[in-house]
């Protein structure tokens, strides 16, 4: 058996702060009176993924509901709370998304990414961009980096945006920081070594 990493998703308990990785994918935050409360929204694909997701929020204390959109998408979204104000604070220069200075990504937050917007390829494994945000890939790709996870952007026409992680060493530590599979997620899009 290997050690655990510090990293790992496994490493600590469940935190608000994890949410992050809604973040790193698709997600949304949108604050709320003056940085007072804010709220978490984002698409999701897959039944599976909304469950996995909800549940994850869950270990967290925040409760999520999923609902479908009028394009007919699936959108989970939390009420707006004062514990996701500090993180609509980081993410957000008014409107816009944004990537914090000082992110620094860690299994937990890595989990949920690949919960909400991970896919195995044939020979690797991606992590799902926001399409909306394409100012937000470089800061992404330097904080994998700093997680020893380098990535190749992925454009629209291959599949993208996202980040495509490679060979055996990468995959390896991406599945060594997320964790095993949840529960509630679909093993064959989980990463493995």
């Amino acid at each position: 058996m290997g050690q655990l990493s510090f990293y790992s998703a496994e490493a600590r308990q469940p935190r608000v702060a994890d949410l992050a990785g809604l973040l790193c994918g698709p997600g949304q935050a949108v604050g709320f009176g003056r940085g007072a409360a804010a709220k978490v929204t984002v698409e999701l694909a897959e039944s599976w993924r909304a469950h996995a997701v909800v549940l994850a929020c869950a270990e967290r204390g925040v409760q999520a509901e999923v609902g479908v959109t009028e394009d007919g998408c699936r959108q989970l979204r939390t009420a707006f709370r004062r514990d996701l104000a500090p993180l609509a604070t980081a993410w957000l220069r008014g409107a816009e998304k944004t990537v914090p200075e000082d992110l620094e990504l860690d299994g937990p937050a890595l989990r949920l990414w690949a919960l909400t917007a991970g896919q195995p390829e044939t020979s690797g494994y991606s992590l799902g961009l926001d399409p909306l945000a394409p100012h937000t890939y470089p800061q992404l790709t330097a904080a994998l980096l700093r997680l020893g996870l380098a990535g190749s952007l992925l454009g629209a026409k291959a599949g993208g945006p996202a980040l495509r992680f490679t060979g055996r060493r990468r995959l390896a530590r991406l599945a060594e920081l997320v964790g095993p599979t949840p529960v509630a997620a679909e093993h064959s899009y989980w990463p493995a070594a």
